[in-house]
């Protein structure tokens, strides 16, 4: 029989490169090291998160009290409204337009500050963080001073640049007691620090879009509330105006006190749903769910085994995924949550292929 070995190779061999080292470029050095490497650590991120919370604050409520200065600001005396960019609009366009402002204006410097401090803006978030145990109380009082300090730099800023007095005060409609304006001011803010806790907190795949519901719960706060009590719902936002003006109902500390007991309200009912294990529940239901298609897919597959097998060397079939975990994650080698498998595989192989580094891949007969 004849020798079909391949012959080994005479010639010369390959070059090599030489071994030479390459010039060493050290990291750059981050600002702590080269400016403040007199911190602490501690020190450093309490002053990043309060700076952060400072330049969010002011952005946040720049806008939103612009948008609420341009609602309520009359035509201006001896100007024809049809000249104006802005016409005088009606209440109910004026309270829309002041809660799409308020709405937009969390969504995008929420999302821009998102990552640095979680974007509380809001002294009421704060304190419900504290009594969540994710915020320590030491650097709260940064957080919330530097929210004030933001608030009343918005403030001004809105109060110099446009004509009038500062609009977006926050007092009491005139069929609105006190007690009554209370209980608005604690339940809205309520409402929109469980949607922050819910949405932001919990860490899971869309945690990044979290910005757009905690935006809209505030949208839908504002619209409720701005009628009655002026939606507060901040009290950094509601000093501020009050100390641009110059103005301090008797019953300003509604908007002081409502807005915290409202945050510590969240806060206990978030620990509540945390407590009874909501989302294990959930994960259950949907597990038994999936357990019930997979029954009914097994028994279609097997009274269609022949016509499957027959189509094994022409296509592929479709195995639901056998974890409810893989299933929110999803496969690598599928769409929503579900792999690709040869037909031969059993439901053994099936899940093994899922498992293993191989993902979705064809099994080799």
């Amino acid at each position: 029989m004849a020798d079909t070995t391949l012959p080994l190779h005479h010639g010369p061999p390959p070059p090599t490169k030489p071994l030479t080292s390459k010039p060493h470029h050290p990291l750059p050095s981050s600002l702590r090291d080269r400016h403040l490497a007199f911190l602490s650590a501690p020190i450093y991120n309490l002053l990043i998160s309060t700076l952060s919370e400072f330049l969010g604050t002011t952005f946040y409520l720049f806008f939103a009290l612009s948008c609420s200065q341009i609602a309520h600001t009359p035509a201006l005396p001896g100007v024809p409204a049809a000249d104006l960019a802005v016409a005088v609009l009606i209440p109910t366009a004026a309270l829309l337009y002041t809660a799409l402002g308020f709405g937009f204006s969390l969504l995008v410097w929420g999302w821009a500050f998102f990552k640095v401090t979680g974007a509380l803006f809001s002294p009421a978030v704060a304190v419900g963080m504290v009594v969540l145990g994710t915020l320590k109380l030491g650097r709260a009082v940064g957080v919330i001073f530097a929210q004030f300090a933001g608030a009343l730099a918005a403030a001004g800023l809105v109060s110099g640049l446009f004509p009038g007095r500062l609009r977006g005060e926050t007092t009491l409609g005139a069929a609105t007691s006190v007690v009554r304006g209370f209980f608005i001011e604690m339940l809205l803010t309520a409402a929109f620090v469980f949607s922050v806790f819910v949405l932001a907190a919990d860490k899971h795949k869309g945690g990044f879009l979290a910005p757009i519901g905690i935006a809209l719960s505030l949208f839908l706060a504002q619209l409720v509330g701005l009628p009655f009590t002026g939606a507060g719902l901040n009290p950094a936002r509601s000093f501020a105006t009050a100390v641009l003006n110059r103005h301090f109902p008797t019953y300003h500390w509604i908007y002081w006190l409502a807005p915290m007991v409202g945050g510590v309200l969240a806060a206990g009912f978030y620990k509540l749903t945390k407590f009874l294990e909501l989302e294990t529940a959930i994960g259950m239901r949907g597990e038994s769910a999936l357990g019930h298609r997979r029954g009914v897919s097994n028994a279609s597959s097997n009274a269609t085994a022949g016509g499957v097998m027959a189509q094994a060397h022409h296509g592929h079939v479709l195995h639901p995924v056998q974890e409810h975990g893989d299933l929110e994650k999803g496969s690598q080698g599928g769409i929503g949550g579900v792999g690709v498998h040869d037909a031969n595989a059993s439901d053994s192989d099936t899940t093994n292929d899922l498992r293993s580094p191989r993902g979705s891949g064809q099994r080799e007969h």
